[in-house]
């Protein structure tokens, strides 16, 4: 019997989840049970007395605000341990058209996939400006070199995984789920499959995105972090290899001017550059070879770790 569960983070939604959970399909083929879990998450109204008067089947209650990447990781381990198949992750303010969570499952059920994401279509979405359809693609293709996986839609949170993929997921950040769980993704050799997906009209600001230049901070600071810690030997080959680079290009520099042009002294501080920048270059990728090792060791806690989330869940 193959069950799926569809997990809501929510927080102060008692306006829109009722429509969100009237949406939600009976019955999907290839699906034998579908239940509801909703994460409340230390909402101030009456979002968890709805949930349960709405008929969501299960509640996830957390007394104070944690945040939605906390709220999303936490409801995929009660999923776990509620017995579920395949999960399907989608927002309490209805934006995603439930109608396609038919598409996100089909290529789990097939076996194809690991993971599938609803892509809206963000370079051309009516609802989005011009800047924010621009920034869109520009993080989608960032996340596609650093995760080295076809993202079409970066930050779309309606998503599914499979048991497997739920198991191996581990979400470290605080502000956001949608980018480093794409590159740890694409570190384990996931199968990551994208579907067309509709959406409905906005029908209140987001709360992720309170600002566009905190939320490029962020954004940018969790894509640097979760690819330093994936991908530790390239992260810091990279950057060294820059000040190696500069080096040497200081020192042909330096041997032009000053042999074969003799142009005579003053070239001191060129020469003195080029050895510091050297000298930085190696420094950093020797860190990034123990950073390589340590990932190794981080590698063996992860395996470890889903052993025996596999073993408790079971």
């Amino acid at each position: 019997m193959t069950k799926l569960i569809i997990q809501i983070p929510c927080y102060n939604e008692e306006q829109t989840l009722p429509e969100t959970l009237q949406s939600l399909p009976r019955s999907i083929n290839g699906i034998d049970k579908i239940e509801t879990l909703i994460i409340d998450d230390g909402s101030q109204d009456k979002t968890a007395e709805v949930a349960i008067q709405c008929g969501a089947h299960h509640l996830l209650r957390f007394p104070q605000h944690v945040g939605l990447a906390t709220a999303f990781a936490s409801g995929l381990n009660a999923c776990l341990e509620l017995g579920a198949d395949i999960i399907v992750n989608t927002d309490a303010d209805n934006q995603y058209f439930a109608g396609d969570i038919e598409k996100l499952v089909a290529p789990i059920i097939e076996g194809k996939a690991d993971i599938v994401i609803g892509d809206r279509g963000v370079a051309n979405h009516p609802e989005f400006s011009p800047l924010k359809r621009a920034l869109q693609r520009w993080g989608s293709k960032v996340l596609e070199w650093t995760s080295g996986l076809k993202i079409p839609d970066a930050t779309s949170g309606f998503r599914a995984y499979s048991r497997e993929a739920a198991l191996k997921t581990i979400v470290l950040s605080g502000y956001t789920y949608t980018l480093e769980t794409l590159i740890q993704a694409g570190s384990k050799g996931l199968l990551v499959h994208y579907v067309p997906v509709r959406t409905n009209p906005q029908k209140r600001p987001s709360r992720l995105i309170r600002s566009l230049p905190e939320y490029l901070a962020l954004s940018t600071i969790t894509i640097i972090r979760s690819y330093a810690m994936y991908r530790a030997l390239r992260f810091f080959t990279i950057i060294g290899g820059l000040f190696i680079l500069s080096g040497f290009l200081l020192g042909i520099r330096f041997l032009i001017i000053h042999y074969l042009l003799r142009t005579g002294g003053g070239n001191l501080q060129s020469l003195l550059l080029m050895a510091v920048l050297l000298i930085v270059g190696f420094q950093i990728i020797l860190i990034g070879l123990l950073a390589d090792l340590i990932s190794f060791n981080r590698k063996i806690l992860e395996e470890v770790l889903y052993r025996l989330r596999k073993s408790d869940t079971s």
